[in-house]
């Protein structure tokens, strides 16, 4: 039996307070058979989903009461609800606000106004995961019972089911996820362009107007006494001293708002279903910097420091955004690591660390790329796990359980590479990345670099 045929008899939870919307939305999907159940606000919302279990909730941001983001983050944290997906249906158009709502549990967004082909095929792609989670754990079940006489069969479907559940998370999670991200960088550059460009016309004027006074003060060092009452009651004198240095300071905030935008865009660089020459380093400085707030101190710990011991490194030819998401769970994984011995009270006041090293031997035409935290550390039976696929030993809600595999898939299976881990309980963690290269997978950076000029990338 088709698996994807029980979305057909599908409930979906609609979220709006807009009669219109409701109406709208109510006639599209009920045509295709589903179940429609609707709420007007959060609270009710809410109690519906505790008691009827939709497979789908559609939710509004903008709402009296709780918005959209509460709405979503109160379901989360209720075990009957927490598993149920929630798309936000958002007339904003700040990428940040999107963002925000995939942090905060939602697993996708639809921009109104509505277009409905959208909204359907949204839906069933939802659908289709959600029938996958539900099917896994029946098999899960029914393995347990009968492992002795079926287990063979059992596991094959079981391994089946895993990896297409596996490929829908990775792909609509990064198709998402880069979509942001690329609109956020393209959002932040339009304005900081203009910014950048009117700042140096500025700079010459008022250094123009500066060089004014001054000839003005040479020529006529005794003005009149409202001219001097002025110059006095404006504190002329600080004035022509605090411009340049502010001046600087716009344009250092600028440079930093330019990098930022730089690393978004490097982040979300490549389609991954093509391999591109590569710079590595660019990449986890990239990430770095996207990561850079987690790295800040907070209450309950000081900074952490990162240490980057880098090699002389060729440009690969690689899937640079896969590469990028295997830099990114690397790295948020070593954070969280670090964040949890802080909060178990046993680090002794050691400093926090992440030290991250590339290597390449030449002579095996191999890169290697190691992540070390000094964090609590993990035993030798959660070391044999780590690599599997939904094993996590964060809290309920706080992880999928899919980045270290998805991870080793793509260092594996994509780039025929290896992921392996060394840990020791107390020490630290250490995730060491190996891909083979040949000469024609690498190429000169400056070779590259005069390219991407030519092409104004």
């Amino acid at each position: 039996m088709n698996i994807f045929n029980n979305f057909e008899k599908a409930i979906i939870l609609i979220v709006d307070d807009n009669p219109t919307n409701l109406k709208v939305l109510s006639d599209a999907i009920s045509s295709l058979g589903w179940e429609i159940l609707i709420a007007t606000d959060g609270e009710s919302a809410i109690e519906q989903a505790e008691y009827a279990q939709p497979d789908i909730i559609l939710l509004d941001v903008m709402m009296p009461g709780i918005d959209g983001f509460q709405t979503c983050a109160e379901l989360k944290k209720k075990p009957c609800t927490q598993d149920i997906p929630v798309i936000f249906l958002t007339a904003l158009t700040d990428q940040f606000d999107k963002v925000l709502g995939l942090v905060t549990g939602g697993v996708d967004y639809i921009t109104k106004p509505f277009n409905l082909d959208e909204v359907l095929a949204r839906i069933q792609v939802h659908l289709k995961l959600r029938v996958l989670t539900k099917e896994l754990e029946i098999k899960n079940q029914e393995l347990d019972k009968l492992v002795e006489e079926r287990t063979s069969k059992l596991s094959l479907t079981l391994e089946q089911l895993q990896q297409s559940q596996l490929q829908l998370v990775q792909s609509e999670k990064l198709s998402t996820l880069g979509e942001l991200v690329a609109g956020v960088a393209h959002e932040i550059n339009n304005p900081l362009s203009f910014a950048m460009g009117n700042l140096g016309f500025l700079y010459n004027y008022i250094n123009a107007l500066i060089q004014h006074l001054q000839l003005y003060h040479q020529h006529y060092p005794h003005p009149v006494v409202n001219i001097t009452k002025n110059a006095t009651l404006i504190e002329l004198d600080e004035i022509l001293i605090d411009i340049p240095k502010i001046m600087s300071s716009i344009d250092t905030g600028l440079q930093r708002i330019n990098n930022i935008s730089k690393s978004l865009r490097n982040f979300s660089r490549s389609d991954i279903s093509k391999k591109a020459f590569f710079d590595i380093h660019e990449g986890i400085n990239s990430t770095l910097i996207i990561l850079s707030h987690r790295l800040k101190g907070n209450k309950l710990r000081a900074d952490i420091e990162v240490i980057k011991d880098y090699g002389n490194l060729p440009l690969i030819e690689c899937y640079p955004e896969q590469i990028n998401q295997v830099f990114m769970n690397m790295i948020a994984n070593a954070i969280d690591a670090i964040d949890e011995s802080c909060q178990t009270d046993v680090r002794n006041n050691k400093m926090n660390k992440i030290t991250i090293k590339t290597t390449w031997k030449q002579e095996e035409e191999l890169l290697i790329v190691t992540f070390k935290d000094n964090g609590l550390g993990m035993s030798v039976e959660i070391q044999n796990q780590i690599f599997e696929q939904f094993f996590t030993t964060k809290p309920r809600g706080k992880g999928t359980g899919l980045g270290l595999s998805i991870s080793r898939q793509i260092i594996e299976e994509k780039h025929n590479g290896r992921l392996r881990c060394c840990s020791v309980l107390g020490e630290g963690t250490e995730f060491f990345i190996e891909i083979p290269t040949n000469s024609d997978m690498t190429v000169s950076s400056e070779l590259l670099t005069s390219s991407l000029t030519k092409q104004d990338y």
